[in-house]
């Protein structure tokens, strides 16, 4: 189990608020760092694989949007909760576009931070698994050769053997011995098991991009 795992880091640079939502968080069995400033959060962002993020929208140094912005040059997907002000409504709103799950603007009930929190939490855990997912599955296609990959290309672009064996100028029967590696070096249980690790990997938006851009 990731030491992270169900961990809500509250970023806010009023002492009072982190320990009433360390205290609400808490009494909920929800464990919680807190942080002074986004500038302190940052500096153990990348130790951070799961759990939420709550940050307020105003604070010295670097602003909620600031933060935002940060995480996302970092390509960090831990899930961001806003906390802001009624006058700070526009800039929740621009907190959204650039990647928080939610904004809650105060003051708030406990049972709407609770919730907000939990769906955070439950999006983090499905996006780590989707990555390690992913991740296990561009370990396999880095095993590939490039003659494998260029069958499984056929295949996800729903080519039938004989399609593949003329595009790439060999024989069927070589494409099926191909297919049939390919089979055991991805451990795909079946040909739309196969095709699905592959959109996953994003083998088809890799072909378009590439296509679009010559």
């Amino acid at each position: 189990m990731p030491p992270d795992k169900s961990i809500v880091h509250v970023i806010d640079d009023d002492e009072a608020v982190r320990q009433a939502l360390a205290f609400q968080l808490g009494s909920a069995g929800i464990d919680v760092r807190t942080y002074e400033s986004a500038v302190a959060f940052l500096q153990v962002a990348p130790t951070v694989r799961t759990g939420c993020i709550i940050t307020d929208m105003r604070m010295p140094e670097l602003s909620g949007i600031d933060l935002l912005r940060r995480l996302r040059e970092l390509k960090h997907l831990v899930p961001v909760i806003v906390i802001t002000a009624h006058g700070d409504i526009p800039l929740a709103v621009e907190a959204m576009r650039l990647g928080a799950m939610d904004f809650l603007e105060k003051p708030f009930e406990d049972e709407v931070l609770l919730a907000s929190v939990r769906s955070a939490l439950d999006k983090g855990d499905r996006d780590q698994k989707r990555q390690a997912e992913r991740n296990t599955i561009e370990g396999r296609l880095a095993a590939l050769s490039n003659r494998e990959r260029d069958v499984l290309k056929g295949l996800v672009a729903g080519h039938a053997n004989k399609q593949i064996a003329y595009d790439l100028g060999i024989s069927p029967r070589t494409i099926e011995n191909y297919r049939a590696n390919l089979m055991i070096k991805m451990q795909a249980a079946s040909l739309s098991d196969l095709v699905r690790m592959a959109l996953i990997a994003g083998i088809l938006d890799s072909d378009a991009d590439a296509s679009s851009a010559s």
